[in-house]
């Protein structure tokens, strides 16, 4: 199994260095991917919204930022986003600074993308938040011919662009991985006709699992795509919103036995969540770093590592 790690924007608090070590110290201890999610602003309470999901003052670090400071610690492992909010950004400009991403780190970038559930966000950012869904897929198509196209030429329903050059090129070039988040029916349609991979939420149930890679599968064959060239990642918990979810990096047994069922559901990556670690009672980086060494320790031991390529 590929083991993922979503970084902490909270190490900030230490001050830069101590993200910078973070970073450094996931890949040396032998995780094969750093991750980030991405959110730019959080909603107060308002009249005109529900209640939000996280505390509005949650510290959030910009994710391609801070991937590019990643980027110049670390030479392995892969950097990507887990997940970025697409639709409420530029694509041309996103295609752009994924590009120098993959260009700096050496051709190690991996974007993850969703819709994203925050209208209030979008709203800041001077985006509409009902048709996010159709400016996603319209977004996808845009990522693509920046970077491989040499004159990019697109006319879609919400951008248009006429004969212009993205260079320089990553050096994935069109094959950058794209991959998506989220369960509902149309994420999984994008999954299985756009996506290299598919970002799955945390799943217990093995047979909604199995409905839902079903599902994914059912959209390659018809969009003739190899449903086995998808690529398949899990987080092992859902963020902690209670005393019981806080504990579940706590207890090594749990998280072992719970990757090994997150394998058996057909999922070759599991992501583990470093935030939650910090929720956990791991209130410092160095505490952090004890945690994640131990429990990498511990599911290599029972799941073992993935093979070459």
């Amino acid at each position: 199994m590929k083991l993922s790690v979503e970084f902490p924007s909270v190490a900030y608090r230490e001050g830069p260095e101590a993200v910078a070590r973070l970073a450094k110290a996931i890949e040396d201890i032998g995780y094969d991917q750093l991750d980030i999610f991405d959110h730019v602003v959080m909603g107060y309470p308002a009249p005109s919204r529900s209640k939000p999901v996280y505390p509005p003052k949650m510290p959030i670090l910009e994710a391609l930022t801070t991937l590019g400071y990643a980027a110049a610690v670390t030479e392995r492992i892969g950097l990507g986003t887990e997940v970025l909010i697409l639709p409420q950004r530029q694509p041309v400009l996103v295609a752009k600074q994924v590009a120098t991403l993959d260009i700096l780190s050496g051709g190690r970038m991996r974007l993850g993308v969703g819709v994203g559930w925050q209208a209030s966000e979008y709203e800041a950012l001077g985006e509409k938040f009902g048709n996010r869904g159709r400016r996603m897929d319209e977004d996808i198509a845009i990522l693509r011919a920046c970077w491989s196209d040499a004159q990019i030429d697109f006319d879609g329903k919400f951008n248009h662009i006429e004969a212009m050059a993205l260079e320089p090129k990553p050096p994935q070039g069109g094959k950058l991985p794209i991959w998506v988040g989220g369960f509902a029916p149309q994420a999984l349609q994008r999954v299985g006709t756009l996506a290299d991979g598919w970002l799955a939420p945390a799943l217990e149930d093995r047979e909604q699992a199995a409905k839902m890679l079903e599902t994914v599968r059912e959209h390659a064959t018809a969009a003739g795509r190899n449903p086995d060239a998808i690529g398949l990642q899990m987080m092992l918990d859902v963020p902690p919103r209670d005393n019981r979810g806080k504990g579940f990096y706590s207890d090594l047994d749990n998280v072992v036995r719970r990757c090994n069922q997150v394998a058996e559901m057909g999922f070759a990556g599991g992501a583990l969540n470093a935030t939650a670690i910090f929720q956990a009672g791991f209130r410092s980086v160095d505490a952090i770093i004890d945690k994640l060494d131990e429990l990498h320790e511990a599911i290599r031991a029972e799941v073992g590592r993935p093979s070459a390529g």
